[in-house]
């Protein structure tokens, strides 16, 4: 773990006027450790703050925070002045580092989420699905005998012979407009006989 050193006296000077988050990062790269702690001083409260508004969680966003300073000490030398501040340079990688923390966390309820589905065996019971068809198609057939004649013919051509319309129009010697007729009153009257909702 980093240790932060602090200095034990300040002059009145240095008080009034603290070095900018752009001058300190610079003493940073050349291992400055008091640099680094008023940089600490300065920034980690907009750094945390950032943190926890993706993170939600104090514990983690603190973690977090502790990396991205740990990574500040390691790679202050990469920071270049020309590209922008100090602070968007550490905000940006305060940003990177909690988004990485996020798709992790949720990659892991994905993974588990995954196992836990495919752990999962549920029960199947052959007999009382057997049951529920039959149930069903008896349910089917009485709405089919409730169809005009002429629309129980096109639907089950349709629909059970799965022929198209054109093919029903062909097969009945009735124009294709007329099938498409029937077929949809036939419809019609078969969800209100199953009382399927529109």
């Amino acid at each position: 773990m980093l240790k932060l050193v602090t200095r034990d006296i300040e002059t009145p000077d240095a008080a009034a006027h603290p070095a900018s988050p752009d001058d300190l990062l610079q003493r940073v790269a050349a291992g400055d450790q008091v640099a680094f702690g008023e940089l600490y001083d300065q920034t980690a409260p907009r750094v945390l703050g950032l943190i926890k508004r993706l993170l939600k969680d104090h514990a983690q966003s603190e973690e977090v925070a502790q990396e991205v300073f740990l990574e500040i000490w390691q790679t202050a030398s990469r920071f270049d002045t020309t590209r922008g501040s100090a602070a968007s340079w550490m905000l940006t990688m305060a940003h990177r580092r909690a988004v990485d923390r996020v798709r992790a966390s949720q990659s892991g309820r994905d993974r588990d989420l995954k196992i836990g589905v495919r752990d999962l065996s549920p029960e199947y019971d052959s007999v009382t699905e057997s049951v529920e068809i039959r149930i069903e198609h008896e349910r089917v057939e009485r709405a089919l005998g409730r169809l005009t004649e002429l629309q129980r013919q096109a639907v089950k051509l349709a629909y059970y012979g799965g022929y198209s319309h054109s093919e029903v129009a062909t097969m009945l010697g009735v124009p294709i407009g007329t099938v498409k007729t029937r077929l949809r009153d036939g419809m019609i009257r078969l969800r209100d006989e199953m009382g399927v909702a529109s």
